[in-house]
């Protein structure tokens, strides 16, 4: 059974992760903000330029907010129109029967087609 709860290993896992991001973070600051002649008279001489310290955190919230719209087309590219039976219909729905029924009777439970509700409520 599995369980949101944390276990001893997602608690290391965690703690792990949580010490990296900030380590990361740091060395990247380091990186970004002290200049070149310090950097290589510490030993660091091999590093991207100072341009993708800007160019990359760009760049990622550029494709982050072209996500959203490509993203918000895609669920109504795959969402069926309001109109088909595909939209509410699944295997436990009851079809309405076409059976006669008398006079003050109370009709079956069945489900009603998204086109009458939408017929009767918007027209």
């Amino acid at each position: 059974m599995s369980s949101p709860s944390p276990t001893p290993v997602r608690a290391i896992y965690g703690f792990v992760l949580y010490l990296a991001a900030y380590v990361v973070f740091v060395v990247y600051v380091i990186w970004a903000y002290f200049p070149e002649q310090w950097l290589d008279t510490i030993g660091f001489s091999y590093l991207p330029q100072k341009y993708w310290a800007v160019a990359v955190p760009c760049y990622l919230c550029v494709l982050w907010l072209l996500a959203y719209p490509a993203w918000f087309g895609y669920i109504h590219l795959c969402t069926p129109a309001l109109d088909s039976r595909t939209l509410i219909t699944d295997e436990h729905s009851i079809a309405v029967s076409g059976d006669t029924m008398w006079p003050g009777e109370t009709p079956p439970l069945s489900d009603l087609p998204i086109s009458e509700v939408n017929r009767k409520l918007y027209l």
